[in-house]
């Protein structure tokens, strides 16, 4: 891949195009995404084009831009992603239907955790969570889930970094983040009142695999009732469903 006079590549340069584009932001100016991505304007132009030719991107007739269908077509072959997603959904939607608020399936990636799936219903309780969003793993239910079951190395580095406090429940304390990790490798599950959102108690389970290796977390976002402990058992049955269904090639 041809590098620039910086030394970033090409494609290094077009992933920093990609990542300016999220749910709140569809489509985009040139000059917003040129600014967005922290490259010059006629640098984020030339690879735009070269882009829509590719259909990886796509202009509007107004000149704003978009990710092309392309994009998705080639993310949706061979995904484990996708295989894992396909094996849960039959038990996210049963899940869903007891439970009565958003429910989520989310992978460990990198030092964030990523959500596959979200179903959620009117009337839930409020829930920042978005499919293909991510959010980091001492805050979020599924992220405790992921981190306390994960590489060691991963651990730590989240343990000695920054920990952000989304309210005054959030664990900022390494001490305490790392007594609650072996809490839920202990009890199987975890619930976080108001870590996220004061009015809102994530609960989580992990997913293990025919190995027993965790390869996911199944998690539900209800009310900060102290009622959430309810929650628990059905979670944990939909993760046994799963894991069987991820173990059987997604046959169930």
């Amino acid at each position: 891949m041809p590098r620039v006079a910086t030394g970033e590549s090409v494609l290094s340069r077009a992933v920093r195009l990609f990542e300016v584009f999220g749910s709140n932001r569809r489509e985009l100016t040139v000059t917003e995404i040129a600014r967005r991505s922290g490259l010059h304007v006629a640098t984020a132009s030339r690879l735009i084009a070269e882009l829509v030719r590719l259909e990886l991107l796509t202009r509007t007739e107004n000149g704003r831009v978009h990710i092309g269908m392309r994009m998705w077509e080639l993310a949706q072959r061979a995904s484990p992603a996708l295989t894992l997603r396909e094996a849960a959904m039959p038990y996210l939607e049963d899940l869903h239907a007891v439970v009565g608020h958003s429910v989520q399936l989310g992978v460990l990636d990198g030092q964030e955790v990523l959500f596959l799936e979200r179903l959620a219903a009117p009337g839930a309780v409020v829930n920042i969570t978005r499919i293909a969003g991510r959010l980091p793993l001492h805050a979020s239910s599924s992220g405790m889930v992921l981190l306390a079951h994960g590489p060691a190395e991963v651990r730590e580095k989240i343990l000695f970094g920054a920990l952000k406090r989304f309210t005054p429940y959030t664990v900022t304390d390494p001490r305490r983040l790392r007594q609650v990790l072996a809490d839920v490798r202990r009890d199987g599950h975890v619930v976080n009142n108001g870590h996220i959102h004061v009015d809102a108690t994530g609960v989580a389970v992990p997913v293990r695999d025919g190995a027993g290796t965790v390869v996911a977390a199944l998690s539900a976002v209800v009310p900060n009732d102290g009622r959430a402990f309810a929650v628990v058992p059905v979670l944990k049955a939909a993760a046994r469903g799963i894991g069987r269904s991820v173990a059987h090639g997604g046959r169930g």
